[in-house]
């Protein structure tokens, strides 16, 4: 795929009408002046992707193909759960249309595999919407980093601990299989990848401290990365706090000059050769954000701009399907040292 003219806009439909894909409706049409056209939406409940329609203006179906069919598009977002999301990136794949699958990439690391796959055979562009890497904290984290201030990292501790409520929104939680660290887990996982790099081992414990959840809802996991540095992820919604600092990204970053602490309310510590510096590393509220999702919400947009940035320019996303295997395979990897209560190493796609 080549590189688009300068004056192409891109014209986006969505699949999946519900709860957090609200949030990626609005960020599409927020990205309006950077190219990006919300043509049209689809629910299989009718309810939901008439609202949808009606509200952003735009034609509603309850079916996926003929959606597809009746096109034209250049970009399917699909914010479906995740036992959809590999019959739905076929259906784009085999229209060569490009698509964006909402994380988790699916239920299973096979079929993961086989979207990435079926999308190669097709030649379309495939990416997964991995977004707390694109909040606009962690990318000022990665920033600092990259500038060496505090040299190569070594030691990290990243954490998303909260008591918030999550099932209010989505109840289907309480029956799910795998919980947070499929849910919330790979997000941080992700993080780790970024900020440390890739992983050669891993070693997991996880609980359950809710009785009325099915799967774990706390895990604590210990990563070994190729460098050498070693890193601590640690999810749970069960954390009892005031304040809660749901949904950010709490952090201790260290190097051999110095380290990065990221507090609650997005506040950054930056000690680099016996100095320190506080950076507040958040962002404005948006016309559509409301606290406390705004951090989530902002870092949708923030990926949705960059899936577009990519797609325009020819290249992959750094959240590729490909690259999203990597962070995919840190969650087998992690469940699987849960069970065996043994270092794991992570799976490599073929």
């Amino acid at each position: 795929m080549g590189a688009w003219d300068s004056g192409r806009r891109a014209r986006i439909g969505l699949i999946g009408c519900g709860f957090y894909a609200q949030n990626h409706l609005h960020a599409w049409q927020d990205l309006a002046g950077h190219g990006a056209d919300l043509v049209a939406v689809c629910d299989q409940d009718e309810a939901k992707a008439r609202a949808a329609g009606e509200k952003f203006g735009v034609k509603w179906y309850t079916d996926a193909r003929s959606m597809l069919d009746d096109g034209p598009l250049d970009l399917v977002d699909i914010t479906t759960r995740m036992d959809s999301h590999e019959a739905l990136a076929a259906l784009a794949a085999e229209r060569r249309l490009a698509a964006v699958v909402q994380k988790p990439f699916a239920p299973t690391w096979d079929e993961c595999v086989s979207i990435v796959r079926t999308a190669e055979k097709h030649g379309a562009w495939l990416a997964v919407h991995e977004n707390f890497r694109f909040a606009t904290s962690m990318q000022r984290v990665k920033q600092v980093l990259e500038s060496g201030t505090i040299g190569p990292p070594s030691w990290a501790r990243i954490a998303f601990r909260t008591g918030y409520d999550v099932y209010k929104g989505q109840p289907y939680f309480y029956n799910e299989e795998r919980l947070v660290i499929l849910d919330v887990g790979i997000h941080v996982l992700d993080l780790a990848r970024v900020f440390l790099g890739e992983v050669d081992r891993v070693y997991c414990e996880t609980q359950k401290r809710n009785p009325k959840v099915r799967a774990e809802d706390t895990a604590t996991v210990t990563l070994r990365h190729a460098s050498g540095a070693v890193s601590v992820v640690e999810c749970t919604y069960e954390a009892r706090r005031i304040p809660d600092a749901f949904p950010e990204v709490l952090l201790e970053i260290e190097g051999p000059v110095g380290s990065i602490v990221v507090k609650p309310g997005e506040k950054m510590i930056v000690t680099t050769q016996g100095l320190s510096f506080e950076e507040y590393i958040g962002s404005p509220l948006l016309s559509w954000t409301t606290r406390p999702w705004h951090v989530s919400q902002e870092a949708v947009r923030n990926t949705n701009a960059h899936m577009l940035d990519a797609l325009r320019a020819g290249r992959p996303a750094d959240t590729s399907g490909e690259d999203n295997l990597k962070t995919y395979a840190l969650v087998e990897a992690a469940y699987e040292s849960a069970s065996k209560h043994a270092g794991v190493r992570p799976k490599v796609s073929d």
